[in-house]
């Protein structure tokens, strides 16, 4: 019974390991179209093309157009977030896209979108090497995060050596939560200085109905327009409080934190930028990276920091607006689903990935185009 029950425990474990690295890597298809693209980049000048045309430019800092701001390396799910905005959208003249990636996926994703129109939606893709404001003075994060050896092994090192780990702990340690792309979200009312109010969205929504009406909430004077997970149909996904991320075992969490607070999400959120640079949000979320350099006090990436830099600055909006699990949950309500403004595939099985729930993964193939040249030629399949 004892070896009965040590296989069946070492059988999980492979399991879940082997579901880790799956959803840690990048599927063969979606490499080869950034490496296509970005050789399309080099040989075509159509590929090369300003975005967005230059008598457009104005209109990246006008406040009377809805801002959307998508931070990403993978060209793939950028391409649905951005073709199911307008597709879903009443008025897509109206659209304003920012998408910001990596200094290797810049070339490839400036080829994706000028080479495949979105119009009469607006978009700009620019690198974060291109933010001058970018500098390590105006950005520690990072690097107190990558210079610390502990750190850099928890994401980066081995997580089978005597590792006692659950999917969650496992999630945590996915290196994206190290990648700058996964912290610019703090950073935003420096980088569109002259934008007052945007919508923010993470590479693995699908956007079902109009977002415009979000514009006109009023967030009474708050900072971040966000869906709480603490209370929802299901009790599994919307059951998340402060004590789910927080180690309250520690001095520093327990004496400044409430472990019953109700958290909420990332993934879509509005954003009052104007407000926002009233504030001390930033120096907060730097203040507590910084203690967090033995990894004991949380878990699950930037959302904790973010959780204790937002304190006091989010108001609740409704949860239609943002449906997530789909990513972990596999028993998600289709019905709920259909309805949702957002669905969030937030969790390890991505729809673009082999493990994605496949009873789910339609949502997102809608608004793939499996017709175009670059994606038949990368062998990249309906599924």
């Amino acid at each position: 019974m004892e070896k009965f029950e040590r296989e069946i425990r070492e059988s999980k474990f492979a399991e879940l390991m082997n579901k880790h690295f799956t959803a840690s890597s990048i599927p063969k298809g979606i490499h080869c179209l950034s490496l296509r693209l970005t050789d399309e980049y080099s040989s075509n000048a159509h590929a090369r093309r300003q975005l967005p045309a230059p008598e457009l430019l104005p209109l990246l800092s006008d406040n009377s157009y809805h801002h959307f701001i998508l931070s990403t390396d993978n060209i793939l799910a950028a391409s649905v977030v951005v073709t199911s905005t307008v597709a879903s959208s009443l008025r897509p003249e109206k659209i304003v896209f920012h998408v910001i990636t990596d200094k290797k996926t810049y070339a490839g994703m400036h080829s994706w979108f000028a080479l495949n129109s979105v119009s009469p939606a607006i978009i700009e893709v620019k690198g974060v090497h291109q933010f001058e404001w970018l500098t390590r003075e105006n950005v520690p994060v990072l690097e107190a995060v990558e210079s610390h050896n502990s750190i850099r092994n928890y994401y980066h090192g081995n997580h089978v050596a005597g590792a006692n780990l659950s999917a969650s702990k496992l999630q945590a340690r996915s290196p994206k939560y190290i990648s700058l792309l996964n912290h610019l979200r703090i950073y935003l009312p420096e980088l569109f200085p002259n934008l007052d109010k945007v919508v923010f969205l993470d590479d693995d929504v699908v956007i079902q109905r109009d977002l415009s009406p979000l514009w006109d909430i009023d967030l009474k004077g708050k900072v971040n327009g966000a869906v709480e997970t603490c209370r929802g149909e299901d009790e599994w996904v919307m059951s998340k409080r402060f004590k789910n991320y927080f180690n309250f075992s520690h001095p520093l969490i327990a004496n400044n934190l409430d472990s019953e607070e109700c958290a909420w999400a990332y993934g879509m959120n509005v954003f009052d930028l104007h407000t926002w640079r009233k504030t001390s949000i930033r120096e907060t979320y730097h203040s507590w990276q910084n203690l967090k350099s033995n990894l004991t006090m949380w878990k699950l990436g930037t959302l904790p920091p973010a959780l204790i830099a937002f304190k006091g600055h989010v108001h609740a909006i409704d949860p239609e607006w943002h449906m997530l699990g789909l990513g972990y949950q596999n028993k998600t309500d289709i019905e709920s689903v259909k309805r949702a403004a957002v669905i969030h595939y937030n969790g390890q099985s991505k729809p673009w990935l082999p493990i994605g729930f496949e009873h789910l993964r339609p949502f997102w193939t809608k608004y793939v185009n499996y017709s175009n040249d670059f994606v038949r030629n990368c062998h990249i399949m309906e599924t």
